[in-house]
């Protein structure tokens, strides 16, 4: 066993103490709304949006992007727990704007051990082997957050299986201040159309 794993065990064993009636709590968000957000671990969504047990459903990825499964997590979420608000969250500074499809498709054809990253760009730490399946892959890398944020939005808004109803929020957060700025572009385009 590794440290990490002792600490995760001890902190359970505290949390469980003090679990109190959070056994009862409903797997449909009490708020009825939910996030699409980066996994990057800085963002913590339960603070940034006032957040408690129970309160929203919070989905995350590498960069917060539309996948198909982060839609397939929404559309569970609305159609069978009753979601009536979406916020679909980036952020700054986020490892997705570092590399491209090329770049980790290359990456991951040489090693699959982890890279680095240094000034001159991504390098791998050690030898291979490596596999080919990752040139196969969409990464959803970033070029640009804002482009990116209103790509995501739209594609939530025109997916045939999302209704118009649902309000659709575009935001990014700023790691730096902790603030959640408005898309304005991204909010107008996840209007509700009826």
């Amino acid at each position: 066993m590794t440290q990490i794993h002792d600490e995760v065990l001890t902190a359970n064993i505290d949390y469980a103490a003090n679990f109190g009636d959070k056994g009862n709590l409903r797997p449909d968000p009490g708020r009825h709304f939910a996030i699409l957000t980066c996994m990057d671990a800085r963002l913590d969504p339960a603070k940034y949006a006032g957040l408690t047990e129970g309160d929203a459903h919070v989905i995350r990825n590498a960069g917060g992007r539309a996948s198909d499964d982060a839609i397939r997590s929404l559309v569970i979420s609305y159609k069978l727990l009753g979601t009536k608000e979406w916020f679909v969250i980036h952020h700054t500074d986020c490892g997705m704007e570092t590399f491209t499809n090329q770049i980790m498709g290359d990456l991951l054809a040489r090693s699959l051990k982890p890279a680095n990253l240094e000034t001159s760009g991504w390098h791998d730490s050690g030898d291979g082997p490596g596999s080919n399946e990752g040139k196969l892959i969409d990464w959803l890398t970033i070029d640009n957050q804002e482009k990116s944020l209103l790509a995501d939005v739209r594609r939530i808004r025109n997916h045939s299986l999302v209704p118009g109803y649902i309000p659709i929020y575009g935001y990014i957060y700023d790691c730096k201040t902790g603030k959640l700025m408005e898309i304005p572009e991204a909010s107008e385009v996840g209007k509700p159309t009826s």
